[in-house]
């Protein structure tokens, strides 16, 4: 089966010039890569309640996961590096925009699923 549709908005900007690359979406506006097949499979998992990684993985409480990008912490001089290795999520019920809570040497913090991946 092809694929002739438009990619969807970035997931990262939202902004709406998204391209198709081979197996994966790609935004020229920030950089963003995304699985192609995680965007088209996204109508499906939007209500099934779970937390999903960059890559479209399903976490749970106790995982390990990765940044897959440099992270600036608001408020503070602090980045979380891309490549940090963060064990022992926590997946709080009701947590606003932020799915994923966790601690690292530099504190604790609340994330966001889309930058993460599971390890």
């Amino acid at each position: 089966m092809t694929q002739n549709h438009t990619p969807p908005p970035c997931p990262q900007c939202s902004l709406e010039n998204s391209y198709a690359d081979g197996a994966n979406n790609i935004c020229p506006d920030c950089g963003f890569e995304w699985p192609a097949v995680a965007s088209a499979d996204e109508e499906t998992d939007a209500g099934d309640g779970v937390i999903r990684d960059a890559n479209g993985a399903a976490l749970a409480d106790g995982d390990s996961v990765l940044l897959i990008k440099d992270l600036k912490v608001k408020g503070s001089s602090i980045v979380l590096k891309k490549g940090t290795k963060v064990k022992s999520i926590r997946l709080p019920a009701g947590a606003g925009d932020h799915e994923v809570d966790c601690k690292t040497d530099q504190g604790a913090f609340m994330l966001k699923a889309c930058f993460l991946k599971k390890a």
